[in-house]
């Protein structure tokens, strides 16, 4: 089977099972979900979502963060992992949206990822998600079944990403990025799966892990 076939079965799958999938961190702007997203690093995305409320609840614009001190951050954000570099990286890029960027979320991959703990997976949610340039975040989920599914090596995520930026059509990275992550997670987990139950799996064939 030839990229472009499984490519075509993966769209149509994914399609059927995740029409319209929703990003999973809370957010209700460029700040909040760049917030949101490099918290969820080492951390689960319900994990973010329970904490987030009460840190944007203190502080929802870079101004008011950069008003916060690094232990009222930490207080807050302290059951997520890494949790003390993130409080300060929190900070430190609050201040620097003030002083370089007026207060506001730049819309480019190279100013995001000047920006303390903002790299190129986080930068490329908030564009994709909250300016909607096209981009495909590469996760642990995508990394994985990017490999299992025989689209790309397993390299590395920057592989991936290069890889699946190649098979798919641009206007479907996007939502393929959610649509796969939320597949992931239902029908095709990294332990105990079953690949022919599994509804992509079973069609396009399987690589360990």
């Amino acid at each position: 089977m030839t990229e472009q076939e499984k490519a075509a079965i993966v769209i149509e799958t994914l399609d059927r099972l995740f029409p319209q999938p929703l990003i999973p961190l809370e957010h209700k702007d460029p700040y909040t979900l760049l917030i949101s997203a490099l918290l969820s690093a080492q951390t689960t995305d319900a994990m973010v979502n329970r904490v987030t409320p009460i840190l944007f609840e203190k502080a929802d614009t870079p101004q008011k963060m950069a008003r916060l001190n690094v232990d009222e951050i930490l207080k807050i954000i302290k059951p997520c992992g890494l949790a003390p570099q993130k409080a300060k990286n929190i900070h430190r890029l609050s201040q620097m949206l003030v002083d370089q960027h007026g207060g506001q979320v730049p819309a480019s991959f190279e100013e995001l990822e000047t920006l303390p703990g903002v790299g190129h997976k986080t930068a490329s949610v908030v564009m994709a998600q909250a300016f909607g340039i096209a981009a495909f975040p590469v996760d642990t989920h995508i990394h994985r079944l990017a490999y299992r599914w025989g689209l790309s090596n397993g390299k590395s995520v920057q592989q991936t990403e290069k890889d699946l930026k190649r098979i798919f059509p641009e206007d479907q990275w996007i939502k393929l990025h959610l649509q796969i992550i939320y597949f992931g997670r239902e029908y095709c987990p990294a332990r105990n799966h079953d690949p022919k139950a599994c509804p992509l799996c079973s069609k396009i064939g399987r690589k360990e892990p």
